[in-house]
């Protein structure tokens, strides 16, 4: 089970996750975060907090969103990944290719 919240503070959307992010709700995120950028969304900031599992299907979401959003000039950055998911990242080559912040906060500077 995946709970997602959003709200937008200034022109950045806050997308906080809550559960796993897998294969079962991977779909879940991705629509809501299409829903995002079809509304003219291009900054978005994805809170990982309270995710306790991110499988290869939750990766790819969030690599497709990246992507989606750099053909815009748009940007994703992802925040406060617990220790669990921050090896998935780390592994799987992640940290390199997504802006990985500590907190929310420092994600939030510069955008």
């Amino acid at each position: 089970m995946l709970n997602i919240t959003t709200n937008v503070v200034e022109s950045v959307a806050l997308v906080h996750l809550e559960g796993n992010l897998d294969t079962n709700t991977a779909d879940l995120a991705e629509q809501t975060l299409n829903e995002l950028i079809d509304s003219g969304t291009t900054k978005i900031l994805v809170n990982l907090a309270r995710v306790a599992f991110v499988s290869s299907a939750g990766l790819r979401v969030l690599l497709a969103t990246a992507k989606r959003l750099r053909r815009t000039d748009g940007d994703l950055r992802i925040s406060n990944l617990n220790e669990m998911v921050n090896q998935v990242f780390e592994i799987s080559g992640f940290t390199a290719i997504l802006s990985v912040f500590p907190t929310e906060e420092a994600a939030l500077e510069g955008f």
